[in-house]
């Protein structure tokens, strides 16, 4: 059975091992490096918790942390959903739809009337499960990347 569990400041412990299991797994789904996170102490994973109006969320299989997910607020009705993995172990199990669907159900209480998030171009499972849960392709620009040249593509879903 898949648990979540919301994070507060003090699971920063917790935080830091699923983002640099993340990166050293899957570094072709995220802009960030494992190089990037690897510098910094406990200020620099507390202040990723601290944000005002985030929401953080881990899953976990038989007590094992398996996946990661985040929400951010923005602007305008739009909040942000980042930071998504599910380790090898659990993919196909469902994970990933049920941590965006707690982000979702945390953006819709936030207020908002979009989640957005940006993709790298070329990670076709994370499209389709984006797709699977109702997000689209959208024609806004993602960030450059670091080759410089290659954008990330940003995908939405309205929330009604």
């Amino acid at each position: 059975m898949v648990r979540l569990r919301v994070l507060t400041t003090n699971d920063w412990p917790l935080w830091r091992d699923a983002r640099l299991a993340a990166l050293a797994e899957a570094p072709y789904a995220f802009k960030s490096r494992l190089g990037d996170w690897n510098r910094g102490g406990e200020e620099r994973w507390r202040a990723r918790l601290e944000r005002p109006g985030a929401y953080n969320v881990l899953a976990s299989l038989d007590g094992r942390t398996v996946g990661m997910a985040s929400g951010l607020p923005g602007d305008g009705g739009v909040c942000e959903l980042r930071s998504v993995w599910v380790g090898p172990e659990a993919r196909g199990r469902g994970v990933a739809d049920q941590l965006i669907g707690a982000v979702e159900t945390w953006a819709r209480r936030s207020g908002a009337t979009t989640l957005k998030l940006a993709v790298i171009p070329g990670n076709d499972p994370a499209v389709a499960v984006y797709a699977r849960n109702g997000f689209v392709l959208t024609v806004e620009r993602g960030d450059l990347l670091p080759d410089g040249v290659t954008r990330e593509q940003v995908m939405a879903k309205a929330l009604r």
